[in-house]
C-alpha cells in the first residue's frame, strides 16, 4: 500500500509556496511595473490586479506574508497527504 509521509508533502509544499512568494516579490523589485502587471492579468486569466496591487509595501509586511503562506502551504500539503493516505487505506479493505 502506497502512503505519502504527511510531514515530508507538508514540507514542500510550504516550500514551493514560500519560494513562488519571494519569486513574486523579487520579480515585482525588478520588472517594470507594466510588465509585472500583464503577467500577472495573464496568469489569472484576464483578472486586471492593476488597481489592487500594492508598490510600496514595506519588506517586513513582505516577510509575514512569506511566512504565513508557507504556513497555508504546509497545512494544505499535509492535508492533501492525510486524505491521500486515508483515500488510500479505505481502497486497501
Amino acid at each position: 500500500m502506497n502512503t505519502i509521509s504527511v510531514k515530508a508533502a507538508g514540507f514542500a509544499f510550504g516550500a514551493a509556496c514560500g519560494l513562488l512568494y519571494i519569486a513574486c516579490a523579487l520579480l515585482m523589485l525588478v520588472a517594470p511595473k507594466e510588465a509585472v502587471v500583464r503577467f500577472s492579468n495573464s496568469v489569472l486569466h484576464g483578472l486586471n490586479v492593476e488597481p489592487i496591487v500594492r508598490w510600496d509595501m514595506p519588506w517586513w509586511e513582505a516577510g509575514i506574508g512569506v511566512v504565513e503562506l508557507t504556513i497555508l502551504g504546509w497545512l494544505f500539503g499535509s492535508l492533501v497527504a492525510a486524505l491521500y493516505n486515508l483515500a488510500a487505506n479505505r481502497k486497501g479493505e
